[in-house]
């Protein structure tokens, strides 16, 4: 049992709930507007989520280090599993399903945290020297990340392949890597594009072609009409059509952004960004805060930049401005898998925040 100190208030990130409670009451207003049977669902999430925190705020990190190796393989091996033995819905094959009690996993969503804690195990063990990391340490770095990427990609699942590429390299970015090796790939990533674009899937290329097409698609022309609707500072509940009457699609989860709009206007939709921005920034800050404390630096500017990528992509894809994908808003979308993973992830990086000093894990 783990006996807590008075350092735990000292250090505990308080900053970071400013943030995601008004985020998560906005959404919860909007979702039970919109549909009570998903409402409740709701309450039951968060419920799981907070368990999930207090999970893995409690674990001893600093004290299990050698054990984040085996976690971050176990991911993989249920990845491989995906592919050997998954469950298929919607021409994805994307699950697990636990035999007996005809319960389902989502390894991508497991991958997540064994993942950030991976990155960080490995730059804990080597920081980055004064000019950056070299071309070997880079490649090494790079097969952590790819791994993941590619049988996540396998599955078919492009959207949260590509969040875990972009922000894994986004990490590497920000923790430091030599700038000569970013330019290489940045020019071999030129070169290779129309290879890649080859090898997607035919409903992948499709997004793609409809993004770059002068006409929208359906989706997007509801959203941007959904958006459009809110003026400056929204409808009144029951003014809200596009919604309410189901033109808007997924308005609880790929397109929660709109449907904001639609409720709140531009002023709800700048508040949920600026929420988004501060933590984001408040992560990021963190970074430097910490200096010579690696490992808590790369969890939290890997759930920075994760944050980033999912707000930056869901708002870009309701407005037309980037392929429609299922990449949630965090904390705003209606769904368990992501809200519990980001719940696990912050519940690591306050676990590293507070416990600061090894010696306040009293066992």
């Amino acid at each position: 049992m783990i006996i807590f100190d008075k350092r735990i208030l000292a250090h505990f990130d308080f900053v970071q709930l400013l943030f995601i409670i008004p985020i998560l009451v906005l959404s919860h207003i909007l979702i039970s507007e919109a549909n009570e049977i998903l409402a409740f669902k709701q309450y039951i999430y968060y419920a799981l989520g907070f368990g999930v925190f207090l999970f893995f705020f409690i674990i001893p990190f600093r004290k299990l280090e050698w054990i984040i190796p085996f976690f971050y393989w176990f991911g993989i091996v249920l990845l491989i599993s995906v592919d050997l033995f998954g469950v298929s819905k919607l021409g994805a094959k994307r699950w697990l399903e636990i035999p007996l009690i005809n319960f389902t996993i989502q390894p991508s969503e497991i991958i997540k945290p064994a993942f950030i804690l991976m990155l960080a195990y490995m730059v804990k063990k080597n920081p980055p020297p004064s000019n950056g990391y070299d071309l070997k340490s880079f490649l090494k770095f790079s097969f952590i990340i790819l791994l993941p990427f590619i049988l996540i990609l396998k599955e078919p699942d492009l959207g949260t392949a590509m969040i875990l590429l972009l922000g894994g390299f986004g990490t590497l970015f920000i923790i430091h890597v030599n700038k000569k090796i970013w330019i290489s790939l940045f020019l071999a990533m030129s070169v290779a594009s129309p290879v890649m674009y080859q090898s997607l899937h035919d409903y992948q290329k499709k997004r793609i072609t409809e993004f770059l097409s002068e006409e929208s698609s359906y989706h997007v022309k509801q959203s941007i009409i959904a958006i459009s609707n809110g003026g400056m500072s929204g409808k009144p509940k029951d003014e809200a059509t596009q919604t309410h009457f189901k033109f808007l699609p997924i308005a609880t989860s790929d397109f929660i952004f709109a449907y904001n709009s639609e409720r709140f206007g531009f002023m709800g939709n700048l508040f949920l960004m600026v929420l988004y921005l501060c933590l984001i920034i408040h992560l990021i800050t963190l970074n430097y805060q910490l200096k010579e404390d690696y490992f808590t630096r790369v969890v939290a500017t890997s759930i920075g930049v994760l944050i980033f990528i999912y707000a930056g992509v869901n708002i870009s894809m309701t407005i037309g401005l980037a392929p429609v994908v299922g990449v949630p808003l965090p904390f705003f979308s209606y769904g368990g898998s992501s809200f519990i993973t980001f719940m696990c992830l912050f519940g690591m990086l306050q676990n590293l925040l507070t416990f600061k000093f090894k010696d306040s894990y009293k066992l």
